[in-house]
C-alpha cells in the first residue's frame, strides 16, 4: 500500500527538497500500479476468494472441532449437553403446549413431531446466534492475521451442524421409542438437512456482517429467533392451523413458505411415519432448494463485499 506521509517542508535550495519529487493523488495510484502494488488488505475478486476459503479448509474444519470441543469444557457433563439441551426443551414444550395447550390432541405421534422440530429449529437458531460472534467474539485473530474473514462464519455453521449430527443419535432412540422405526424415507433427511445447512451458513454469513458494523444487532436476534420460532410450526401444527379459512391468504402463503417451517417438515416427512405428502405445501423441495440458493449464495456474496472492512475502526 502506497501511504502518503507529510514531512516537513525543507527549503528550496537544500539537496532534499531535489530530491523529493511531489506526485498527484493520481499519479502516486499510477506510481503504485507500475511497481506492483496494492491496497494492503483489500478484497480480492470472488473467484479468488472462494479459492482462499478451499485452500484453508482444513483451517475451517479444525476451527469449528475445537470450537465444538471447547464450548461445554468446563460442564461436568461435558459433550452430553449438546443432546440435553434440546431435550429438556422439547420437556419445556411438551408440557406446555402438549398438555396445558392441548396441542397433542390434534397431532398424531406428538412427541415425534414436538422432538424433531425442537432440534431442527435448534440447528437454525444456533446457527444465527453464532453468527453474530463470528467477527466480534474473535477480533483478536481477525486483526492479527490475513485470511478470508468467511472462514469464521462458515466454520461456527459447521460446528452447529456436527453438534446436530451428534444429537440425532439422541433423537434416533426417541423415534424408536415411540414406534418410529428405520425406513426408506429417513434417507430424505440428507439432502433436507443439507439444503438446511446451506441456508443456515449464508444467513450467518449476512448476520455476522451486520453486527461486524452494528454490534446493537446482536442484542435483538435472539428476540427475532423467538419470534420466528413460533412462526415456524415447532409445537403445533402448520398444516392444522390453516384449515378452513381462519388466516388471511397472505399470512397462510407466509407460514407456508417459512424456510424454518419448510425444513422442519421436511424433516418430519423424512423421519416420521403419520407425516406424509398432506402436511407439505406444495413444490416443497423446490421451495426448500430455493432458500438454500438465494440465502447460501446471496450471504456469501454479501458477507464478501465488506472483506476489507472486518476488523478496522
Amino acid at each position: 500500500m502506497v501511504s502518503q506521509t507529510t514531512t516537513p517542508a525543507a527549503p528550496p535550495d537544500t539537496p532534499a527538497a531535489a530530491a523529493l519529487p511531489v506526485y498527484a493523488p493520481g499519479e502516486l495510484a499510477a506510481l503504485a500500479a507500475r511497481h506492483g502494488l496494492a491496497v494492503s488488505g483489500a478484497r480480492p475478486s470472488l473467484g479468488a476468494y472462494v479459492r482462499q476459503l478451499w485452500d484453508r479448509r482444513h483451517f475451517i474444519t479444525a476451527f469449528s472441532t475445537a470450537k465444538l470441543t471447547a464450548q461445554y469444557s468446563r460442564a461436568k457433563l461435558g459433550q452430553i449437553w449438546q443432546i440435553m439441551t434440546p431435550l429438556l426443551n422439547a420437556t419445556v414444550y411438551y408440557f406446555i403446549f402438549g398438555v396445558l395447550m392441548d396441542t397433542k390432541r390434534h397431532v398424531e405421534d406428538f412427541v415425534p413431531f414436538l422432538v424433531t422440530g425442537v432440534f431442527i429449529w435448534t440447528f437454525t437458531s444456533s446457527s444465527i446466534t453464532a453468527g453474530t460472534r463470528a467477527i466480534s467474539g474473535n477480533m483478536g485473530l481477525v486483526r492479527a492475521l490475513h485470511f478470508p474473514r468467511a472462514s469464521l462464519p462458515i466454520a461456527l455453521a459447521l460446528q452447529q451442524l456436527q453438534q446436530l449430527l451428534f444429537s440425532l443419535a439422541a433423537l434416533t432412540l426417541i423415534l424408536v421409542g415411540f414406534g418410529q422405526f428405520p425406513r426408506p424415507s429417513w434417507l430424505l433427511a440428507v439432502p433436507a438437512l443439507f439444503l438446511q445447512a446451506v441456508f443456515n451458513t449464508g444467513v450467518s454469513m449476512a448476520v455476522a456482517r451486520l453486527t461486524a458494523r452494528t454490534p446493537d444487532i446482536a442484542q435483538l436476534v435472539p428476540f427475532v429467533l423467538r419470534t420466528w420460532m413460533y412462526a415456524s410450526g415447532v409445537m403445533w401444527s402448520v398444516d392444522q392451523i390453516l384449515k378452513g379459512d381462519r388466516v388471511p391468504h397472505i399470512v397462510e402463503v407466509a407460514l407456508k413458505c417459512n424456510p424454518a417451517a419448510v425444513y422442519i417438515d421436511l424433516m418430519r416427512f423424512a423421519l416420521i411415519d403419520s407425516f406424509g405428502a398432506s402436511h407439505l405445501p406444495p413444490h416443497v423441495w423446490a421451495i426448500a432448494a430455493g432458500w438454500a440458493l438465494v440465502c447460501g449464495v446471496g450471504g456469501f456474496v454479501y458477507f464478501w463485499q465488506a472483506e476489507e472492512r472486518y476488523g478496522r475502526g
